[in-house]
């Protein structure tokens, strides 16, 4: 587990959460990309910056690797420690995932591991935010969500996939052994949205965003039962559906969309481009969390979604 973060001395620790960047070659839209990161860094200085999920558009890179290296380039350059999963379209060009991850690896701020090479995907890991005694106050748990499905006969996009769903419960119960028999508080972060983000808008009051409808895999393979199961999961962290960013709380996790980021992904008329902030305070089982635009507003009270529950 990487050990590396620790909570500020007045028990805070912010991440801020960027989301499709769709980096390509340095154009001009990767440019404005880079713009409002390097704002968003600039205003709100955080602990973590997270990144999840197509970082780049790898199909339309001329080269991958170096695509990728300017992507995550705002966040080293500011020294802050990060961290990325993949999404669907980072590894359609001339890399692969494995490669991918040598890639972000170069980097001395890097968080990211390849994980368990015996369970599904690149990038699996976990990272402790340890406290002023250098105890375990929070865990962060990193999914790669895959890309498409495998399965001929099931269309749509990959899922978290039971091994994996399996190492995240070994994590979380192996934490809580040492935390004194109490589940680890903690987020999750991934790509592409659960199903379960389609349930609490439909039957939760929600706040921010739904411009489209969560583009979720058609298998549940059971990631939000395991974390109920295992406890401590305080809210989860994904990207994919550029023009949602709402969040709901479902059976006391809140799911969580960031704010869509970069200019080459595709967007919507009068929805700008922004990053998802999210604050930690030790001893709170909670976190608060707005969205930052590229202009520098913030939105600290999104709108208000009630749901129509039909008989």
């Amino acid at each position: 587990m990487t050990g590396q973060l620790r909570l500020r001395e007045d028990g805070t620790f912010k991440i801020v959460q960027f989301t499709d960047l769709h980096w390509q070659n340095g154009e001009k839209d990767d440019m404005a990309t880079r713009q409002l990161m390097v704002r968003t860094l600039q205003t709100e200085r955080p602990d973590l910056v997270v990144l999840t999920g197509d970082l780049i558009f790898g199909s339309r890179c001329k080269n991958p690797g170096e695509s990728l290296r300017q992507a995550v380039r705002p966040a080293e350059e500011a020294g802050i420690p990060w961290a990325a999963v993949f999404g669907n379209h980072d590894d359609e060009g001339a890399l692969n995932r494995a490669e991918l991850m040598n890639v972000l690896r170069e980097h001395p701020h890097c968080l990211s591991e390849p994980g368990p090479a015996d369970i599904g995907g690149v990038g699996n890991f976990a990272a402790a935010i340890a406290d002023a005694g250098g105890r375990t106050a929070y865990a962060l748990f990193f999914l790669d969500s895959g890309g498409y499905s495998q399965v001929p006969s099931i269309e749509g996009y990959d899922w978290i996939r039971s091994g994996q769903i399996e190492w995240y419960a070994r994590q979380s119960r192996a934490m809580a052994e040492t935390n004194g028999g109490r589940p680890v508080p903690s987020l999750l972060f991934f790509h592409i949205p659960l199903p379960e983000y389609e349930q609490v808008w439909r039957t939760r009051t929600c706040y921010g965003h739904r411009h489209e409808k969560p583009a979720s895999p058609k298998v549940n393979s059971g990631l939000f039962a395991a974390m109920l199961e295992t406890g401590g999961a305080l809210g989860t962290f994904c990207g994919h559906d550029h023009t949602n960013d709402y969040w709901g709380e479902l059976a006391g996790i809140r799911l969580c969309y960031g704010r869509a980021t970069g200019y080459q992904a595709y967007g919507r008329k009068r929805y700008p481009r922004g990053a998802r902030v999210i604050v930690l305070k030790q001893g709170e089982k909670s976190f608060r969390t707005w969205v930052r635009l590229a202009d520098g507003r913030a939105i600290h009270r999104p709108r208000k979604h009630r749901p129509c529950l039909w008989p």
